[in-house]
């Protein structure tokens, strides 16, 4: 049993890419068992509380049960319910060693409550409906089938466009923790992807990106689509390893801000 906790514990921190056929198979069990839920947020509804703002419409019905005689004071506060969390996964050639762990982390994270996935390479694409199948193979074949683009090019500029005009705007991103899983090579106009940045930010509750080549010694984020991106980046993080996951759960979860 020390033995298969050990293997487990440095499976945690192996990089995705380094992988062997039969680690893989292991971190697919794992991944199937992650879970993702947003940062909180107080909701317009109100639910019974101990304490709390006086109830006045359950406390009156109350008042009435009792044909009028003094009552106990019925008190309510407001519901918190989860933040929509939006998954951006590039899948793009310079992601190929990581877009599978991250899809399947996505997968496991459409089980929870609001949650959309899009993949971004040269097209931007909604697979939410896609892995939503219950068995994690059937649902990465259904993203196989849907995705036109897999190791290809990278537009990120012209592709975060295209996600704030066609759902952004209408409120997929208004108000939601966007995760952006890239490592951020951009063959496009770095100046686009900027802009597209400062829309997605003044949408969204927080922005953050995962990029699995952070993890690497030396790592600085030279290239022209990162350097980019952060200046509208909440949270910057690796995004390499099952142990990066939990800790990018954590900050979509907003344990950093606690």
């Amino acid at each position: 049993m020390a033995a298969l906790a050990g293997s487990a514990e440095v499976l945690r921190h192996r990089d995705f890419a380094q992988l062997s056929a039969s680690e893989r198979v292991q971190l697919d069990r794992l991944l199937a068992a992650f879970a993702l839920r947003g940062e909180t947020r107080r909701s317009a509804r109100r639910r019974s509380a101990r304490r709390g703002g006086v109830d006045p419409r359950r406390t009156v019905r109350e008042l009435l049960r009792h044909g009028g005689e003094p009552a106990r004071l019925l008190r309510h506060s407001r519901a918190e319910r989860p933040r929509r969390v939006v998954l951006l996964v590039d899948v793009s050639g310079s992601m190929a060693p990581y877009a599978d762990a991250l899809l399947r982390f996505a997968h496991a994270a459409v089980r929870g409550p609001r949650t959309e996935v899009f993949t971004i390479g040269t097209r931007l694409t909604r697979v939410t409906r896609e892995l939503s199948h219950r068995d994690p193979d059937l649902a990465m074949a259904a993203v196989s089938a849907a995705v036109p683009d897999w190791r290809g090019g990278t537009r990120l500029g012209v592709l975060l466009r295209e996600f704030l005009d066609r759902w952004g705007q209408r409120g997929t991103a208004r108000g939601a923790v966007v995760v952006v899983l890239s490592d951020g090579w951009e063959r496009g106009d770095p100046e686009l992807l900027a802009a597209q940045m400062r829309r997605l930010r003044r949408l969204a509750h927080r922005v953050i990106w995962a990029n699995p080549r952070k993890a690497r010694p030396g790592y600085a984020p030279l290239a022209a689509g990162m350097a980019a991106a952060l200046p509208s980046v909440d949270a910057f993080v690796e995004g390499h390893s099952l142990a990066a996951l939990e800790s990018l759960a954590a900050v979509v979860r907003g344990a950093d801000r606690a």
